[in-house]
């Protein structure tokens, strides 16, 4: 099992606290994102990663080998980040994945059991979604069936009918991120869609109807878990426990 994580944007949004800092290194308690997420990984027994760095990328860089020595890194330079989304990371890294891979960007605050749930899910690709109805336009949302099988995911899902909210940390398998890279191959090389969310290319995917490669919603409402956008929300994560 390889960890995927994301983190090459320059979040503009929290300035001016990203002005000198990316917002992976950003203190949440006594304890930044990024090593949080790092830990959360680490103690569920994944070593293997693949990061994708841009905005600052050397300070990342720096922490990551002064403080979490034993773990593998792949580390991966979109250098044109300020253009891009992370679909254009995320392709990035089609040379590496070598195992079934989790994904996360690198701005959640999470407990650690939401990934030791995704793991332990019966499905071979599943998400992270938190099941509730208090939702936003902004939110990437999902419509599952009975079968807790994802039919939509995007923000134009229609609040009334989402099941919850993806929080942005899922679970692939090597045959989905072969099937999900030609997708992003095409989209990128060819069509030059630089500046795409990756839940795109997933409900693409989510279309052709392909069972081995269909997608599953997992319920983690029973964890703690928020994504940083804005200075608000960073506010709010210094009260958020874990």
């Amino acid at each position: 099992m390889q960890a995927i994580i994301l983190a090459a944007g320059i979040s503009k949004r929290l300035r001016p606290l990203t002005d000198s800092t990316p917002k992976c290194l950003l203190n949440i308690g006594d304890k930044n994102l990024l090593h949080r997420t790092l830990d959360n990984i680490v103690r569920n027994n994944i070593s293997d990663f693949i990061i994708v760095t841009g905005y600052r990328e050397n300070m990342i860089k720096e922490y990551i080998l002064n403080n979490f020595g034993d773990i593998n890194v792949q580390f991966l330079t979109n250098t044109d980040y300020e253009n891009n989304n992370n679909s254009y990371s995320l392709w990035m890294t089609k040379n590496f994945v070598k195992n079934d891979i989790i994904l996360l960007d690198s701005d959640i605050l999470f407990e650690p059991e939401i990934i030791t749930k995704l793991l332990n899910a019966p499905y071979n690709n599943c998400l992270a979604v938190n099941v509730t109805k208090q939702l936003d336009e902004e939110q990437i949302k999902v419509l599952i069936n009975h079968e807790n099988k994802i039919l939509e995911i995007g923000k134009t899902v229609a609040i009334d009918k989402s099941e919850g909210e993806s929080v942005g940390i899922e679970k692939f398998s090597t045959n989905f991120m072969k099937e999900l890279f030609v997708v992003l191959v095409r989209k990128i090389l060819k069509e030059q869609n630089v500046n795409e969310f990756y839940e795109v290319s997933f409900q693409e995917i989510i279309d052709r109807s392909d069972k081995e490669n269909s997608i599953y919603s997992v319920d983690i409402s029973e964890f703690k878990c928020m994504e940083i956008d804005t200075i608000e929300d960073y506010k709010n994560a210094q009260n958020f426990k874990l």
